[in-house]
């Protein structure tokens, strides 16, 4: 360290101050302890120099005279000049300044916008672009993935009527309609959808699911056609606005404006429509909301497909969705979806027998599943992948039947009036499935008799057996035939309108483009003829209308309703007649304990109970669901061309003509 005593350093002023550079002179205090910060005094006030003060003081002289001259003029006339340009300086220095700011913020300025339109231009153009690809072909939604593993890439696929439509439809060569494909939950409408898009690789298609949210469908569209709603804007950096804030109805809006851009490029490049399937569209719910979605979904519908742009495909479980479109549809086409045949069904199981379990089956076995469960695509493909097939066929119907009695159970007349909107809804399903039952069983009977006639023989002179191989032989190699009645005569079997849509989606019953009703499928069908087989269903059905139609009547204040009277009372009314209670016109109705014992219910899961069913359902169809005294008749009543015994329109006019002459008979009899 470099420690200078304070003697020394005067010795060093004294002697060697004259010989010091100019640089040592001028240390500052900062520099003096910067070079070592313990010092305990200054090294420059040490070091100072008497030459250098006077050369201080000589300087100063100097700029005093200067300072004097110009004060005085000595030079003339240029020094108010000077003096002029010096007060004018500091207000050009100011000017300056400004200018010079003005500048560099104008520049920012054109700069920052030129960067935001640049990226507004750029982010329109890469929109576009992924919209274009989301049409290349590929996967769409990862749907064909799933498809392709289910049917063998093509291979395992039973080919039905309406796939060679669908086909024609996918690839572009129907131009200027759009389509609805109805038809019951697992009929094949979305496979066969896939299977078309899966020939042509998913070229010009694109796939949605849709959902009963708005909010969720904006977000699957978005993902079907990759189309981000601004989301990924970030023009707000630049101060350009984002137009993310709004309604999923308007974002669904947007989404279809781009689309028809996008859709004017690619009809141009490829020369055929782009094809946008909603899948589920049942989804959807009947709401406000919901009506809104749908009546904005047509309206791109009817605009894009008249145009030959785009082609949409909406493929629907329920009936509602065909009544909302038709109301406003010019250019919609309805394609009905049923179950398979006979023949296409045998061709199913065995193939989807070998794909799951490696191993053929017999006709025999194949043609008894048709005969259980009917040609349902999901109820086959269900019963193929289990190892006793007739066992699953036996739990497909009973979980048919469970489900029935779970969602309309008949309540009895012991119900409560809080509940009485639910015991009308289960006592108008039960009414019309009752109905269907009845058709049923008259088109069996018929076609026995029809066939005895055909043989020429008696009804009564056959044995039990022979008229279980009679039936077993008539509906060998037939295919099910479920009553169907009109949608508007199902209605008045129910006595309300507004039930029959939640049946259909609650897949009790079904309902078709035409507006026939009938069983959701063969399965349920059966379960109809077990639930209306047993003893006291009629008389638990006639009871709970009836308490219906007494919780009604206590809430009607004009109806004179006579409680707790007893034969002999005496009424007098308001006008001061007498009346007494002397007869009873009707049935006194026994309401003991053991009768209300025959009319409850079977458990179903009870193993007596389904040992008994599943023994049954393995004899003829017809025997197992068909009372005796049906066939029980005289058999010259049957004509061999007897019609269908379905209520059509003309049977709807024969009874309301039957009706019209029993009032005739009525009102003669009041005036005789």
């Amino acid at each position: 360290m470099f420690i200078v005593s304070r003697t020394r350093l005067t010795q060093f002023k004294g002697v060697y101050r004259s010989k010091l550079p100019l640089w040592v002179l001028k240390f500052s205090t900062t520099t003096s302890r910067h070079i070592n910060p313990v010092f305990p005094f200054d090294v420059t006030d040490e070091l100072e120099n008497e030459d250098l003060q006077a050369e201080k003081k000589k300087l100063e002289k100097e700029k005093k005279k200067l300072e004097k001259n110009n004060k005085n003029g000595e030079n003339g006339g240029d020094g108010g000049d000077k003096n002029d340009n010096d007060k004018k300086q500091p207000f050009r220095n100011f000017c300056f300044k400004c200018l010079e700011t003005s500048g560099i913020t104008f520049a920012s300025l054109v700069i920052l916008g030129s960067a935001g339109l640049l990226y507004h231009k750029l982010y329109q153009v890469h929109v576009a672009d992924k919209m274009y690809n989301a049409f290349n072909q590929g996967d769409p939604a990862f749907q064909l993935t799933m498809h392709q593993r289910s049917n063998n890439n093509g291979k395992d696929w039973v080919q039905r009527p309406q796939q060679e439509l669908l086909d024609e439809i996918i690839r572009g060569d129907i131009i200027g309609r759009y389509f609805l494909v109805i038809g019951e939950k697992g009929t094949g409408k979305t496979s066969m959808i896939l299977e078309a898009i899966r020939k042509i690789n998913g070229e010009n298609c694109t796939f949605l699911d849709a959902h009963a949210d708005p909010e969720l469908f904006r977000i699957r569209l978005g993902h079907a056609l990759k189309f981000a709603y601004h989301e990924d804007y970030i023009g707000s950096l630049f101060s350009i606005r984002g137009p993310r804030d709004t309604t999923a109805i308007l974002d669904i809006e947007r989404a279809f404006n781009e689309l028809e851009e996008v859709a004017v490029k690619r009809v141009k490049a490829t020369g055929k429509p782009l094809i946008l399937v909603i899948n589920n569209a049942h989804l959807i719910r009947d709401d406000p909301d919901g009506n809104n979605l749908v009546e904005l979904l047509q309206q791109k519908a009817e605009n894009l497909s008249g145009a030959g742009l785009v082609t949409m495909i909406f493929n629907s479980d329920d009936y509602w969705l065909y009544e909302r479109l038709k109301k406003l549809g010019t250019r919609l086409e309805v394609i009905n979806v049923r179950d398979l045949n006979r023949e296409q069904s045998v061709k199913a199981i065995k193939v989807a027998r070998l794909r799951y379990f490696q191993q053929p089956i017999s006709d025999e076995l194949a043609n008894k599943v048709y005969d259980l469960i009917g040609g349902r695509p999901q109820h086959l493909s269900h019963v193929a992948g289990h190892a006793d097939m007739i066992t699953s066929c036996h739990e497909i119907i009973d979980g048919e039947k469970t489900w029935l009695l779970n969602q309309c159970g008949l309540l009895g007349n012991n119900m409560d009036d809080d509940v009485m909107a639910s015991g009308k809804f289960s006592s108008s399903a039960m009414l019309l499935m009752k109905e269907l039952v009845d058709m049923d069983r008259e088109r069996i009977r018929k076609e026995f008799w029809q066939g005895l006639l055909k043989r020429e023989s008696s009804a009564r002179n056959l044995q039990d057996t022979d008229r279980n191989k009679l039936l077993a032989s008539s509906s060998e190699h037939v295919r099910h035939k479920l009553p169907e009645l009109p949608l508007w005569r199902a209605r008045q079997i129910m006595t309300r309108p507004d039930f029959i849509k939640k049946y259909d989606n609650l897949n009790i019953f079904a309902i078709d483009s035409h507006s026939r009703v009938r069983a959701d499928s063969v399965p349920m069908m059966r379960a109809f003829h077990e639930v209306a087989s047993q003893p006291g269903f009629d008389d638990l059905l006639e009871r709970t209308v009836q308490r219906i139609s007494d919780i009604e009547s206590l809430g009607r204040t004009r109806e004179l309703v006579a409680k707790d009277l007893l034969l002999g009372d005496i009424i007098v009314d308001g006008d001061g007649e007498v009346m007494k209670i002397d007869q009873y016109e009707g049935e006194f109705r026994d309401c003991s304990a053991e009768n209300e014992d025959e009319i409850k219910m079977e458990d179903i899961n009870k193993e007596a109970n389904k040992k008994k069913w599943w023994n049954r359902r393995m004899q003829a169809f017809g025997h197992n669901y068909i009372p005796p005294e049906y066939f029980n008749r005289d058999i010259s009543q049957i004509k061999e061309n007897d019609g269908d015994p379905f209520l059509d329109i003309s049977r709807a006019q024969d009874e309301s003509d039957g009706f019209k002459n029993k009032d005739k008979e009525h009102e003669n009899t009041r005036e005789g």
